[in-house]
């Protein structure tokens, strides 16, 4: 009856994908709302998977030569205003800071909606030479940008992200080192969290703001909505020219640097719950859950079973990031609970299962029960977790590509995005007014111009007129 009661409390998503996903956010414990408007605090398990994130991230950076630095959270106003581009396309979303103290500032600083400006600012101080280059940094911080409408992980004012900012002294440079972390990012998505992408490159419209080439890698949730989940820009030399970012090269011929930028946020963790959450909680990848397996007493109030469970949680614990629960809670609501937070895999463990050598393991993803002997647990419980891994990826492909279409013209166009969820592939003439005309019609974006180009027609799916790109189109959060 408790675990019924528990399960409730979480909307069923057929019934309403939004408060089935703020339910999952707020009753599995990773979020808080604050008396801070438009922002959040991440509970310990909400920030349990940033770190995770972060780390493995990190890692990955660090061996392609990625160090970590870290500039202010202010910008001056008159830095800002020096890349006319970059201060338009963020203008709306800017929080200034027009006081100290009980002083009126002398110039006004915004608080940073990325670093940009920060890191050229610095660059131009920082390099001289061809010798100086590349520089190859990122930075882990926070932003704020004044969001109308918030979501937890997915939009809020203020969140956590990391922000690459390179500079090279050719374009070829600046622009392998932009798809080395597109790759980069992509590879995390699908070999960490379970989550395919497809990877391209944004339209003109959809650019980032001062870029020469915006590049992403684009997640469809459960819901069928698309989710950009990373982002790679090649700014070419345009931010150098505006910022006076030069070296002398080895020819004694003064130069500007070409640089990149590129950024992961905590959205990521909104993707994870919305691709691989279901009715009752979260679902996590075993790679990404700060919790793998959480060991569950049966009837631990008799004699040897708390003993035995420690001891199966002493063995776990050298391979994987385990848990007991040994409160006095009845096991069905112990079940709810690691099942809502996603736990990958519970180890069921009573009198009975001591008796008979053996325990039984839960799988979180299929609810499969696998009885298993203890003196072999470790080694079946690291397959079961590989094996969940990989087939949570597989499933989240194959229902991506089931959620994928095709449109020939705007009236199969029309049909799909107003009764099918999902992605839709057409082609497009590369004119800005027929994507401003499909948002303004049925709220549809360019995604993006896939890497992989398929040629599904010669016209363009919204005026007939020759087409030049097949898109990724679709509703996005």
């Amino acid at each position: 009856m408790a675990k019924d009661k528990l399960v409730r409390e979480i909307t069923a998503m057929e019934d309403d994908f939004a408060q089935w996903y703020t339910d999952v956010v707020v009753k599995a414990g990773l979020i808080g709302y604050t008396s801070v408007k438009g922002c959040m605090a991440y509970k310990p398990a909400g920030y349990a998977l940033w770190e995770n994130i972060q780390k493995e991230l990190d890692r990955r950076f660090k061996e392609t030569g990625v160090e970590n630095v870290y500039m202010p959270v202010l910008i001056p106003e008159s830095l800002l205003q020096k890349e006319k581009d970059h201060v338009e396309g963020f203008a709306p979303e800017v929080a200034w800071v027009t006081k100290g103290g009980l002083n009126d500032l002398t110039e006004p600083m915004c608080i940073r909606p990325t670093s940009e400006t920060l890191f050229c600012d610095f660059y131009q101080k920082e390099i001289q030479s061809y010798r100086d280059l590349p520089k190859v940094y990122n930075q882990w911080c926070n932003v704020l940008r004044w969001e109308k409408e918030t979501r937890p992980f997915l939009r809020s004012r203020e969140f956590l992200w990391q922000e690459g900012h390179t500079a090279h002294a050719t374009a070829e440079e600046s622009h392998e080192r932009t798809i080395q972390m597109l790759n980069l990012y992509a590879d995390f998505c699908e070999e960490f969290l379970a989550i395919p992408v497809i990877k391209g490159q944004k339209t003109e419209k959809e650019k980032f703001a001062g870029a020469e080439a915006t590049f992403t890698i684009e997640a469809l949730m459960h819901d069928g909505k698309a989710l950009q989940s990373g982002t790679s820009h090649d700014f070419g030399d345009g931010f150098a020219k505006a910022y006076g970012i030069q070296y002398t090269d080895r020819d004694n011929q003064l130069k500007y640097v070409y640089q990149t930028s590129w950024g992961m946020t905590t959205r990521l963790i909104g993707a994870v719950i919305m691709v691989h959450g279901d009715n009752k909680g979260l679902v996590l990848p075993p790679r990404l859950a700060p919790v793998q397996i959480m060991v569950v007493p049966i009837a631990q109030h008799k004699e040897g079973v708390l003993d035995a469970a420690h001891g199966v949680l002493d063995r776990l614990s050298a391979r994987f990031r385990t848990k007991i629960d040994e409160t006095d809670n009845k096991p069905g609501w112990k079940f709810a609970e690691t099942e809502m937070r996603g736990i990958p895999l519970r180890v069921e463990l009573g009198p009975k299962d001591i008796e008979n050598g053996e325990a039984v393991l839960v799988r979180r993803d299929t609810g499969e029960k696998i009885a298993v002997p203890l003196d072999s647990i470790e080694d079946r419980a690291g397959e079961i977790l590989e094996s969940m891994q990989k087939e949570m990826l597989e499933r989240a492909r194959a229902h991506r590509d089931s959620h994928t279409y095709v449109a020939a013209n705007y009236e199969e166009f029309a049909d799909t995005i107003t009764n099918k969820p999902g992605f839709i592939k057409a082609m497009w003439c590369g004119d800005q007014a027929c994507e401003d005309k499909l948002k303004e019609e049925f709220a549809a974006t360019s995604r993006c111009m896939p890497f992989e180009q398929e040629h599904l027609s010669d016209v363009c799916v919204c005026c007939g007129r020759p087409a030049k790109k097949m898109v990724y189109w679709g509703k996005a959060y």
